[in-house]
Order: C-alpha cells, then sequence, then structure tokens
C-alpha cells in the first residue's frame, strides 16, 4: 500500500495531458472584460500628466489611474516602494501608469495605445557598475581573514559575472478578477503565492481579510516568476473590476511578459582567496554586488541567500563574505528558481578552478580536499548534518567514466568540467520559525480524504507527493488522497510555494496532520464501537455519524536549530541538499560554438519520494541552467529589454539537450518527511554553469568567468590569446 519511493501516476496527469486542465485565459466568464496596461517607455522620468486622445470613443472603456486606488498605492512585499501604478514619477521601462478594461482586447488595446505619457526624463542609472542606491547589505565573518592572509603563500584574486535570465514559463502571467457582493473581491490566476497576492490585494484595495479570496489556477509554471509579480497583475485586475462592476480577465501575451516582469538578478562577485602551496585552503575574502532594478520586491532575500551560500560547499576557517544589491532603472529584478545561490557558486567554483590552475593541482582534487563534511561548519557556523558532498562528487565522476563517447571532429575541441555545490532547504535564518506554515488532512463530508495547504502545483508535482505522504501516514492507498486547490478562504497558510520547502516543510506538515488524524479516527472508532475493516470505511462512518474531521498543524524547525539575525551567523537552513556535476563539451574553435554532448548530475534529495518527479526537477533545472550558461542573454538598451521575444531571446530546445544522466543520492534528513527528505527544487540550476564554463577552458585553455558564455567571448579570448603568442614570438 505505500506510495512513497515509488513512481505513481501525476495525479493531475491525466488532465494534463489530455488538455482537460484549464489554465487562466481558458476559463470563460459572463460579461467578464479584457484588461490591458499603458507603460511607461523611459527609464527614469518625472510623470507631468497623461492624455487621452481626444478622437477616441472613451465611453465604450474604463480606465484606471493611481487617483482611483481606494488603498494604498503599493504592491505589499519587503518594503512599500513599489507602486501599483506610478504616479508622480517613473523609474524603469515599462513601468504600469494606467489600467483599461474594455469588452474586447482588440478595444482594451486600442484604448491603451490612445493614452499619451507627459514625461519629463531625468537621469538614469542603467548598470550594476554605475549604481550607488544599497536596498539591503549583508555580511558574513567567520575566524580571521587578515591574520590568515597573513601566513598565506598565495593570494589568488578573481571576477565573475552573471546576466538576467528570464523565468519564461511556459503560460505567461495571468489574472482574472471578479466582484464580489457587498464590496469584495475574488481573484482567480496563475501564481505560487497565493496568500502573498491576498496581502497585496487588502493594502491596495483597502479590504479586509475575509473581503478578499485568492484562487490559483492551474499553473504552467513559475520558476518563481510567479512568486511576487502576480501581486501587481492581481492588484491591476482588481482595481479594472472594481471600476468597471464586472469580471476583468488580464493576460499576458509573451512580448509584454518579458519586457515587464522580473529576472534573475545579475551579478559581480569577487574573490581574493588566501592558500598554502601544498593546497591547504586558509581563508575566502567575497565581495558580491547585485541588480535590484528599480525596486527592491524580493532582493534582500536573494541577496541572504547568495551570501550564506558564497563560499560554496567548501570547509574554510576564515570567511569574510560582504555583499549589497544595488537599484538601477531597470525593471525590477525578483525571484528566479535558485533565489541568488546560483551566482555566487558560479563565483565560488571559479575561484576553484582559478587556485587549481595557480597551484597546479587537478580542480578534482582541490575539491576532494575542501569539501565539507560530517561535522565540519559552513560559512555561517553551522555543522554540516546529512552531508553528502563527497558522494555526490564521486557517484557523478563514477557514472560520467562508466561509458565513453567518440572524439569529436576537427576542429571541435573537447573538454570536461566538474562542480560542487550545495543549497539550503527552506527559509533562510528564521524565515521559517516566523512564518509558521501550516496544514491540514481532513475527513470531508462524503468521507473522503483531502489535504488543505495554500502550496501550489505548478507543475513540480506538489500535489502528488502530498497526496503520497498522506497516504502512507494514514495507511490508505494513494488514490484515496484528494488534495484541495489553493483558495485563501478556506485552506490554511502554508506559506509560499518557494525556497525548495514546499516538499520538506510543508511535507513534513502534512504527513504530521495525518497520522494524527489516523490517531483521532481510530480512537473514535473505539469510543463509538464502530467496526470497520480499514480506515477509509471508518472514515465514512465518522462523516455519516458525526460530519467532518479536520487535523491541521504547525511547522516546527527541528531542535537545536538557532540563527541570530544581527550577526548574520548560526544555522541558517535546517539541512543542505548537495550536487555535482560533470560537463563534457565540445568547442569550434573557428566560430565558438560549444555544444554540451554529455551531463551528468548527482543529487542528495534526502529520500525520494517520487523517483520520476525528482529526475525531472533534476533535469529540468540542468537544461534551464544550461540556457542560463550558453545562450539566454537578456539585453538591454536604454532600460529597455532589447529581445523581448521568442525570436530574439534564445532558450535551449530539444535539439540543444545533450546526454542527461541523473544520479539520485539519498543521504537521509532525519527531520524530513517520509524519512529523510530534502528539498531539491533549486539545487539543480546551481551546478551545470560552472561545470559547462570549466569544461570549456579546459577545451581552449581559456577560463572565462562570466554567464552566458556566448560564441564572440569564446572567439575574442582565443584571438587575444593568439596575438599574445604571436608577440612572444
Amino acid at each position: 500500500m505505500a506510495s512513497v519511493g515509488r513512481r505513481v501516476a501525476r495525479v493531475d496527469g491525466w488532465d494534463k495531458v489530455t488538455g482537460a486542465a484549464r489554465y487562466v485565459d481558458d476559463l470563460t466568464i459572463a460579461g467578464c472584460w479584457f484588461g490591458a496596461t499603458v507603460r511607461s517607455t523611459v527609464p527614469h522620468g518625472r510623470l507631468r500628466g497623461l492624455h487621452r486622445e481626444p478622437t477616441f470613443d472613451w465611453d465604450r472603456v474604463v480606465l484606471v489611474t493611481a487617483a482611483d486606488i481606494p488603498g494604498d498605492n503599493v504592491i505589499a512585499l519587503i518594503e512599500d516602494d513599489q507602486p501599483a501604478l506610478a504616479k508622480t514619477e517613473i523609474h524603469h521601462v515599462a513601468e504600469p501608469v494606467a489600467l483599461i478594461a474594455a469588452p474586447t482586447p482588440e478595444l482594451a488595446r486600442a484604448a491603451a495605445c490612445a493614452v499619451q505619457l507627459d514625461v519629463e526624463p531625468l537621469p538614469a542609472v542603467l548598470s550594476l557598475f554605475d549604481a550607488t542606491r544599497v536596498f539591503r547589505e549583508y555580511e558574513i565573518t567567520k575566524g580571521d581573514v587578515a591574520a590568515a592572509r597573513a601566513h598565506a603563500d598565495l593570494i589568488v584574486e578573481g571576477e565573475s559575472t552573471t546576466g538576467a535570465q528570464e523565468q519564461l514559463y511556459i503560460e505567461p502571467q495571468g489574472m482574472i478578477a471578479q466582484p464580489r457582493p457587498g464590496g469584495g473581491i475574488t481573484v482567480l490566476g496563475s501564481m505560487q503565492c497565493p496568500f502573498y497576492v491576498h496581502r497585496a490585494l487588502m493594502r491596495v484595495l483597502g479590504l479586509p481579510s475575509e473581503k478578499v479570496a485568492v484562487i490559483q489556477t492551474v499553473t504552467g509554471g513559475g520558476f518563481g516568476g510567479k512568486e511576487e509579480y502576480p501581486s501587481m497583475l492581481a492588484a491591476h485586475a482588481a482595481l479594472l473590476s472594481r471600476k468597471a462592476g464586472r469580471p476583468v480577465k488580464m493576460v499576458y501575451d509573451r512580448q509584454e511578459d518579458i519586457a515587464a516582469t522580473t529576472k534573475r538578478h545579475p551579478s559581480r562577485v569577487r574573490h581574493s582567496t588566501a592558500v598554502r602551496r601544498d593546497g591547504t585552503l586558509l581563508a575566502m575574502d567575497i565581495d558580491i554586488a547585485l541588480d535590484g532594478g528599480a525596486y527592491c520586491t524580493l532582493s534582500p532575500v536573494v541577496l541572504s541567500r547568495g551570501t550564506i551560500h558564497a563560499a560554496g560547499a567548501y570547509a574554510c576557517p576564515n570567511v569574510r563574505v560582504r555583499s549589497r544589491v544595488l537599484m538601477t532603472h531597470t525593471p525590477p529584478h525578483g525571484a528566479f528558481r535558485g533565489f541568488g545561490a546560483p551566482q555566487t557558486l558560479f563565483a565560488v567554483e571559479m575561484q576553484v578552478e582559478r587556485v587549481a590552475r595557480a597551484l597546479g593541482i587537478d580542480p578534482v582534487d582541490l575539491r576532494r580536499r575542501w569539501l565539507l563534511r560530517e561535522g565540519d561548519t559552513t560559512a555561517t557556523g553551522q555543522p554540516v548534518v546529512a552531508g553528502a558532498a563527497a558522494e555526490v562528487l564521486e557517484r557523478a565522476l563514477a557514472q560520467y567514466r562508466s561509458k565513453s563517447s567518440p572524439p569529436p571532429p576537427p576542429p571541435r575541441r573537447r573538454g570536461v568540467g566538474v562542480s560542487l555545490y550545495l543549497h539550503g532547504a527552506g527559509f533562510t535564518g528564521s524565515g521559517e520559525d516566523k512564518l509558521k506554515g501550516r496544514a491540514a488532512v481532513r475527513v470531508a463530508e462524503d468521507g473522503g480524504f483531502e489535504v488543505l495547504a495554500a502550496s501550489t502545483e505548478i507543475g513540480q508535482g506538489t500535489r502528488t507527493i502530498f497526496a503520497q505522504l498522506a497516504a502512507d501516514a494514514l495507511g490508505v492507498p494513494y488514490q484515496q488522497i484528494r488534495v484541495v486547490e489553493p483558495d485563501t478562504s478556506c485552506v490554511p497558510d502554508s506559506g509560499p510555494t518557494v525556497a525548495s520547502r514546499t516538499c520538506m516543510v510543508v511535507g513534513r506538515v502534512v504527513e504530521e496532520a495525518a497520522r494524527e488524524l489516523r490517531a483521532q479516527l481510530l480512537r473514535w472508532g473505539e469510543s463509538a464501537r464502530v467496526t470497520a475493516p480499514d480506515l477509509s470505511a471508518l472514515a465514512h462512518e465518522r462523516a455519516r455519524r458525526a460530519g467532518p474531521l479536520a487535523v491541521e498543524k504547525v511547522y516546527a524547525p527541528p531542535p537545536g536549530i538557532h540563527w541570530d539575525d544581527a550577526a548574520f551567523s548560526g544555522d541558517a537552513y535546517p539541512v543542505y541538499a548537495w550536487g555535482a556535476n560533470v560537463a563534457e563539451v565540445d568547442v569550434d574553435p573557428d566560430t565558438g560554438e560549444v555544444e554540451v554532448t554529455r551531463l551528468v548530475a548527482a543529487a542528495d534529495a534526502g529520500r525520494v519520494v517520487h523517483p520520476v518527479l525528482a529526475e525531472g526537477q533534476i533535469e529540468g533545472g540542468a537544461v534551464q541552467a544550461l540556457g542560463w550558461a550558453l545562450t539566454e542573454e537578456v539585453k538591454y538598451q536604454d532600460g529597455r529589454v532589447l529581445n523581448d521575444r521568442l525570436a530574439t531571446y534564445i532558450i535551449p530546445t530539444s535539439a540543444d539537450v545533450p546526454v542527461l544522466e541523473t544520479v539520485l543520492v539519498e543521504q537521509p534528513f532525519a527531520h524530513g518527511p517520509a524519512g529523510g527528505a530534502k528539498g531539491i527544487g533549486e539545487l539543480p540550476m546551481d551546478g551545470p554553469g560552472p561545470a559547462i564554463v570549466a569544461a570549456v577552458a579546459q577545451a581552449t585553455g581559456v577560463l572565462l568567468p562570466e554567464l552566458p558564455l556566448l560564441p564572440e567571448k569564446i572567439l575574442a579570448a582565443l584571438e587575444a590569446r593568439g596575438e599574445r603568442e604571436e608577440a612572444g614570438r
């Protein structure tokens, strides 16, 4: 009867395969109008006015500006700096200024084009390297870096940079707002965090909690891009619905979605590493700068995770990490799979390559010497438990060596690169303790078993995993579990679907609630003298005689976990997951083209709840990282995203995907569900980039620590090296 560890059918699989699943743009609501957005075209300016084209028939549409907002003109998140609609000042291209609702999408777009903005341009900061305003900064200090540097044989320095990346979920952003009797609002849409949207709507509409309901529709991918931005779109749809007095649907096309929504933070990370000649690691001194864009959004927590992961999967006695996220006049950057860790882990892996070159040591051997083992402490002083750094590294290498590839045809050159990394599962620091995520399992009125949580299904398998965990804890077949769709009016707040926390954190709460429900049912059956052949029959009898029965549980961090927010030290996460990649590439020195021919990914999942879903997470993350590494360059021109369509923003297709080999490693975490599960959703994003760059370096002799690693960069480096060699002769 146990379903954990088995390849059970996905709960939502049949509907998605057959087309029965209804995404937000599939929903038809009687009397629904359609929304459009009027956006700025300058990166920074003073908004002097808004003019409507006099020849347009404005009686056919509804227009909303900042003056129509009944509550606070703010998208509530960490800082109250981002308005729902710009009122006096523009801070980035594509910033929303006004909204239109009309009976047809065509009329809404025509009306938006008939609105002219009067904007006085102001000086704009368009580059991370020119930015001065700091949103947030952190510092980690462990040991005495200065003293360690004084005793070093060698100081190795280097800089690594990464660019923005578009999440490019299959389904664009979309929301529907419906007025409720008594002045309330219901919003349905594609999202990761229903209660984020709920809180944002309360602020912008000035409504109490009970008058706002947020319901997640079937969601076609998120990757962090549907964490904070849906609050903006929900506010816009709700403001239009309120003024129009009818339902309003807003769904972006791909161009608007790329142009206006958040992306991965660009980064610049500088490393200064003190070592002995024999390879002993003495000290790491790291400086991090992230580009936050025009508004704060989630930049402080992206920066905190990046800062904590900056020393990588390595044991270093002396560490100093200084970090900051800066404001520029570009569309805001926000959550993206990995949440700051991919940027800083890329940088530390590049630094390992530099140090290995400087010392003449094989990079793999250097990693073996430095890696964190059980009992070692991280940069924040957290002791390693359930550590698997050595195992994932050796398993990845063994898998790669188990077979060989034919050599590339001339003039292509082959290279192989390795990366080692870790990723904290759950909210950073005291986040989970403050959030106190809740979930419930109940016997419904019809006697069936239901799981209630705000955690969303965005393609990763949440509903399936919750059903597996609840079924095994109850001792019933997996097919008997129903997972209720997230609706803020009827499910507890289990927290956002982010930070690799859904299975490990919320899944554990679901499991605990199911165990307690089983115990209560058995006690009731004994007291009521009910004899039933199994728990399902007992549940139906309980519902018939006494009605529904629900058990709600609250997440409690594992014992002994302590984080000091002021000192930015201690136990940053309940546990880390671990990963290693081996990338094999062929490089054409005539064109600079890089082809990844094999990619091995070893990932520590703690305990695998669903093998197919776990493998899918690793493979999907690897392909997303492949795009970030080689092709996905967000081009800006005067603060505007220049390549805002799929014809010019290049993502990997099936033809670009190499042979992917996934190795699932199980190093159980004592406080995870199902006997030790960890979070792995973000882990696979961290390693392919540095492994690919290291492989290119082995093939060409040139280490280029920047992403994306475009062909023209490789050609320029090869040409520069050729000029130096020629000059030497």
